[in-house]
């Protein structure tokens, strides 16, 4: 692991300072390089020229001068020279002249070639390949390189913004099945009383056609109109809700600073009124905590109203709410002791979800739905189960809004 290490430390230096150690690296290497080159260039044209000097004078001049002189050997002219040697003595002054600048000229060449291989080509392939594939909106893939240098941020910024761009279609898909869902459900649910109150407005009309020559049975009329009334409010909850849900698109949380102690005392004086509606139990458990919460009071509030309105239905006799905070968020935990949650959970929180029949005629089955909206829209989620001991638990949970 030891050896690793130094390559590591390469692998992630800045592309400023890879280059500049590549450049260094290959302009010392062309330096040492053509010096070694320039020395046997020199030996051999030495050795050329020698077959040309006349060794009696050359070593009676060293002779005379003494063992510690140099005699140069001196160069011998072109025609004295055979082709092949004349050709080796000047490539060897064309070595000693110019073999620094054409290493060097090389070196750097290689050096840049290495920067772009390690460096350079395998993020460029694969942000190429990743900025195709969200051309074709395809982004289940990831990018792979790992290095700590500028293109392994530039990678990393380019995954993180995949990344978004997957969780913005994700939402994007999810509100259009939603507003499919809520076209359907309008559709139904528009038609089911409208369907009944022309029965009863054809069989109202038959009656009072015979009015005069007749007895009506008031009875009977008096429960059509009943049933009548019964139906417009249907219709109307059914308008208020898509109200409260088209509205759910331009409220931003209103934020500001809340204690639990304050928070706690406005839902029990809810609870003083939902016990004496339900005629049920209610336990408010709040776990003490130093520090406040940031939030949009007013959703928190709705949340909590929707989640024990809910539970107070199904319960049967006592409901108990938890509050407590845990790191940056706030948990509203509503536990009932009814039957729990028979159908599948995730189909609880969509919306214009009923149980039965009946409760359509009051509740427009968006109470869960808008509560897992305003969770998320607070930067939190809603969160079902089933308990162990029997009954539903929902927790609400609220992230701290900077």
């Amino acid at each position: 692991m030891g050896d690793g290490l130094p390559m590591d430390k390469i692998r992630n230096l800045s592309l400023r300072k890879t280059i500049l150690l590549y450049m260094t690296a290959a302009l010392l290497c062309s330096f040492i390089l053509s010096a070694v080159i320039a020395r046997i260039a020199i030996r051999v044209q030495l050795h050329v020229w020698w077959h040309y000097v006349d060794e009696e004078a050359y070593f009676e001049a060293v002779k005379q001068e003494g063992p510690y002189f140099l005699t140069d050997i001196s160069r011998p002219q072109a025609y004295e020279m055979t082709q092949t040697d004349y050709f080796v003595s000047e490539l060897c002054d064309f070595l000693q002249t110019y073999t620094v600048l054409v290493l060097s000229m090389a070196g750097s060449c290689g050096a840049v070639f290495l920067f772009y291989r390690n460096k350079l080509r395998r993020p460029i392939a694969e942000l190429a390949a990743a900025s195709k594939q969200i051309a074709k909106n395809q982004l289940d893939f990831g990018i792979a390189y790992e290095s700590r240098d500028e293109m392994g941020v530039l990678c990393r910024e380019f995954e993180r913004m995949r990344e978004q761009l997957a969780g913005n279609n994700r939402i994007l898909w999810r509100t259009i099945e939603e507003e499919k869902m809520l076209r359907s459900a309008i559709a139904h649910d528009i038609r089911a009383p409208l369907t009944v109150l022309m029965g009863y407005q054809e069989m109202l009309a038959e009656y009072l056609s015979d009015l005069l020559g007749k007895d009506i049975d008031s009875g009977q009329a008096m429960e059509m109109l009943t049933e009548s009334g019964r139906q417009i409010e249907r219709m109307d909850a059914f308008v208020e809700a898509m109200r409260k849900v088209s509205s759910l698109e331009n409220r931003k949380p209103a934020v500001a600073d809340i204690s639990l102690r304050q928070l706690a005392e406005e839902i029990r004086a809810e609870l003083t009124v939902l016990e004496k509606e339900y005629g049920k139990q209610c336990v408010l458990q709040v776990a003490k905590a130093q520090e406040g919460f940031r939030g949009d009071k007013e959703i928190i509030l709705e949340v909590t109203e929707n989640l024990l309105s809910n539970a107070l239905r199904y319960g049967k006799q006592q409901i108990v709410i938890t509050v407590r905070m845990a790191y940056s968020e706030l948990h509203i935990c509503v536990r009932d002791d009814g039957e729990g949650f028979q159908e599948d959970i995730e189909m609880v929180t969509e919306a214009f979800h009923g149980k039965n029949v009946k409760d359509s005629l009051k509740h427009a089955g968006i109470g869960m739905y808008i509560s897992r909206l305003y969770c998320e829209k607070h930067g939190g989620r809603l969160v079902l189960e089933n308990d162990e001991q029997g009954g539903a638990v929902v927790t609400a949970v609220f992230c701290r809004i900077a």
